[in-house]
Formats: structure tokens, C-alpha cells, sequence
């Protein structure tokens, strides 16, 4: 194992170690998650009300140049939705063809934060968008390493910024008799999703 396969190791090890962290902060907030659906208690809702930012005061303080970025802001829901099915047809028609696992889209694009109580319904729109905007750019991401990995299996030559979940079963760039080997392979070594 080189250097390069030892880190993507590590990585793939906190990362699981940040979901269970991340998991485990239910205590500290006083809630469960039941079905998918998170449960706070009496007493802890009656705070969050309590915080609320009434709307009116939320826009005040917001200020106009604020104000006036929000079609920019809400401009790419469109092309949004539309990547969106895109990548759902891709999905469910060249996967099986190609034998990868298809992605479960409920596992990235996670809308939850609007039920919290002291968020008003300005905050509790924002966290919606924000909440399927990221998840989708996760679900999307996830789908091109799946299909990279069948693809393409080859690291880059220059240092990425980010790599995805797939990168670490990658063939080092250059290694064509390890490549033309190894390819069988690595295109079906799924059995970790």
C-alpha cells in the first residue's frame, strides 16, 4: 500500500468516525430521531419557540443589498431540479447496465431542518433549499464517481482540491499495466456500499 492509498485509508476512517460523532450529538440536544423524523422534548420545544426570530424583524435586519441577492439566489433551482431527474434517468437506466449499485438519493439529500421551532418560515425556506441544493451536489457527486469508477479508474496527475468517495480504488496515474490488470476489477468493487 503507498502513501497516497494509506491517506485515502484515514479519511475514509474519520469520516465514519464524524457520522457517529455527529449521530451521538442527540443527547446533548435533547432529541431522538423515530422514523426518520426527529422528536424534541416539551420543554426543549417551548425554548425554541421562545428564540424565534419573528419574520418582520429577520428581513429588518437583513438589510436591502441582501434583499436584493435573492433571485440570484433562488436562480439555479431550476437547472437544479432538472440535474436532479437527469441523474435519477441516468441512474435507473445505465447502472444496471453497468452493474453499479445504484445511489440512494434520501441518503444525501437530507430536509429536515424545517421543523425546528426557532427558525422562522424566512430561515425555514433557506434551510430547505440549502438542505436539497447540497444533498443534490452530494447525490450527483456520488453518481459520477460510480460511473468514473466504472469508466475511468485513473488518479489525476495534478493534486485535486477534493476527491470523492470512489478515488481511493483508483489506479495511480501512468500505471497502464496495473490499469489494463486491474480494470475487471476495480469496475465491480462495489461491495462496500
Amino acid at each position: 500500500m503507498n502513501r497516497i492509498d494509506e491517506i485515502l485509508g484515514k479519511m475514509d476512517v474519520l469520516e465514519k468516525e464524524l457520522r457517529v460523532e455527529l449521530r451521538d450529538m442527540t443527547n446533548e440536544f435533547l432529541y431522538t430521531v423515530q422514523k426518520k423524523k426527529v422528536r424534541f422534548s416539551s420543554e426543549v420545544r417551548v425554548k425554541h419557540r421562545e428564540l424565534a426570530a419573528k419574520w418582520r424583524d429577520y428581513v429588518y435586519d437583513s438589510g436591502v443589498w441582501v434583499i436584493l441577492t435573492i433571485p440570484f439566489i433562488w436562480m439555479p433551482i431550476v437547472p437544479a431540479l432538472m440535474l436532479d431527474v437527469a441523474t435519477w434517468l441516468y441512474q435507473l437506466m445505465c447502472f444496471p447496465v453497468y452493474g453499479i449499485p445504484r445511489v440512494r438519493r434520501r441518503d444525501y439529500i437530507v430536509i429536515d431542518r424545517h421543523s425546528l421551532k426557532y427558525l422562522n418560515m424566512i430561515e425555514k425556506v433557506n434551510c430547505y433549499y440549502c438542505g436539497y441544493f447540497n444533498g443534490l451536489i452530494g447525490f450527483v457527486r456520488e453518481v459520477a464517481a460510480r460511473t468514473e469508477q466504472y469508466w475511468c479508474p485513473i488518479r489525476h496527475a495534478r493534486p485535486v482540491k477534493s476527491v470523492h468517495s470512489r478515488y481511493r480504488y483508483f489506479f495511480p496515474y501512468g500505471d497502464a499495466q496495473g490499469y489494463r490488470d486491474g480494470l475487471s476489477e476495480v469496475r465491480n468493487r462495489f461491495d462496500d456500499v
